[in-house]
């Protein structure tokens, strides 16, 4: 029996997250790129290395001797999360939401989107049929493959210099009817700002532009916020879409404790939105799962409003501030030319003259140097050129990279 055959054709069009192909390929070279005195430095997976909040594992500890700790829970979130959230919310952005109807938790956010794609769009192998997600190009990597796994069609929404990375969405409109699209397709539109892999952010008046453009065409906004307390100036302090009137007409907004307290392994994150939108995706996760377990929902709940983790993420802001803005001086001595980003803690930097594609750049940085990058290309087509690399292993690590590439020849040139 071929067993292949039995799965679903969107399944069999599926490559392997490329997260996880870099690092199967990084685990293939370490011996040899060890032996030369060039054991790999991992720069690709955007996951802060730093501890979690002691503040967390002493609650979470607490709480674990409560035998109704261990019950199930609900995939909607126990109120006391739900709450939490709420007030976090208020604190952060000044906006209110309902957490019986406004709020719910997510095994972290990835699945939380790739649910709500799966519920958007009516599966077809028929390509003119498919509903259509407008995503970011460059994005993240994961976008274009949980629509195509649904039997939809992820359609670029272009991120360039050109643009200052804030496209017109009615000029893209237009441009994709002309070129044959239906309108009425189109579910819903994806926005990630501070974006990953750019690590740019937009200003209020894009996000005026994104609620008002899905206002009129009656389109979903989805905004994937999982950076928006990495930033390194107040000034900078990135928005909720919730921030921008009309929002809760058409809008959903996803949240994740991977980024800002370094809690990747602990699946913990939140949705909030308008109600419909968010009642419908509980519908799903209600058939699928049975909830987070309820100690990481109480000790999440406790850090998200707590003065520990705050300060939390402030000192560990200072701290990519200082390793990016260090790693920024040792690409420039290299002859790059890139900016400090105001938010996140990615760099995006142009490939060498000498190199076809950012695949290839990516190849000679590991099997020459045992530097772990990600091609542009696997963030979209627009992507091409382009590698991302992720500032957050020590800074000890960080200065053997900016070494090894003067030692092996990665300049800009």
């Amino acid at each position: 029996m071929d067993i292949k055959k039995k799965f679903n054709n969107y399944v069999q069009s599926l490559e392997t997250y490329i997260m996880f192909r870099i690092k199967s390929r990084m685990i293939e070279l370490t011996p040899e790129l060890t032996a030369k005195n060039r054991k790999p430095i991992a720069m690709s997976m955007g996951a802060p290395i730093d501890m979690v909040p002691e503040f967390v594992i002493n609650k979470l500890k607490e709480c674990l001797s409560d035998p109704s700790i261990h019950n199930y829970s609900t995939p909607k979130g126990e109120t006391y999360f739900l709450e939490a959230i709420a007030k976090r919310m208020k604190t952060r952005f000044g906006v209110d939401f309902n957490p019986k109807t406004e709020i719910f938790s997510l095994i972290g956010s990835k699945e939380g989107i790739a649910n709500l794609i799966r519920e958007l769009i009516n599966p077809t192998v028929i390509e003119e049929d498919k509903d259509i997600i407008l995503i970011p190009d460059p994005g993240y990597a994961s976008y274009k493959e949980m629509i195509k796994v649904s039997g939809g069609r992820g359609l670029s929404v272009p991120l360039t210099e050109e643009n200052n990375y804030m496209p017109n969405l009615d000029e893209l409109l237009d441009k994709l009817v002309k070129e044959g699209y239906k309108k009425e397709k189109i579910k819903a539109l994806i926005i990630n700002y501070p974006n990953n892999p750019l690590g740019k952010t937009c200003t209020r008046e894009y996000l005026e532009h994104c609620v008002d453009f899905c206002t009129r065409n009656e389109i979903i906004l989805i905004s994937d916020n999982a950076y928006c307390d990495i930033y390194f100036d107040e000034k900078d302090k990135p928005l909720s879409i919730f921030n921008i009137e009309g929002a809760r007409d058409v809008a959903i907004e996803f949240y994740s404790f991977s980024k800002p307290y370094a809690m990747t392994g602990w699946r913990l994150g939140y949705a909030c939105g308008n109600s419909e939108i968010v009642g419908m995706l509980g519908k799903l996760k209600s058939t699928i799962d049975t909830g987070i377990f309820k100690a990481l929902q109480k000790a999440g709940a406790e850090l998200i409003n707590s003065k520990e983790g705050d300060e939390y993420i402030k000192q560990a802001n200072a701290k990519f501030k200082k390793k990016i803005s260090k790693f920024v001086d040792g690409l420039k001595e290299l002859g790059w030319s890139v900016d400090m980003p105001k938010t996140g803690f990615y760099l995006w930097i142009k490939i060498p003259s000498k190199y076809a594609t950012s695949k290839d750049f990516c190849d000679a940085l590991l099997e020459q140097s045992g530097i772990v990058a990600v091609p542009g290309s696997a963030f979209g087509a627009l992507g091409e050129g382009y590698i991302r690399l992720s500032i957050t292993t020590d800074e000890k690590s960080l200065e053997e990279v900016i070494e090894r590439m003067k030692q092996d020849n990665h300049r800009f040139e």
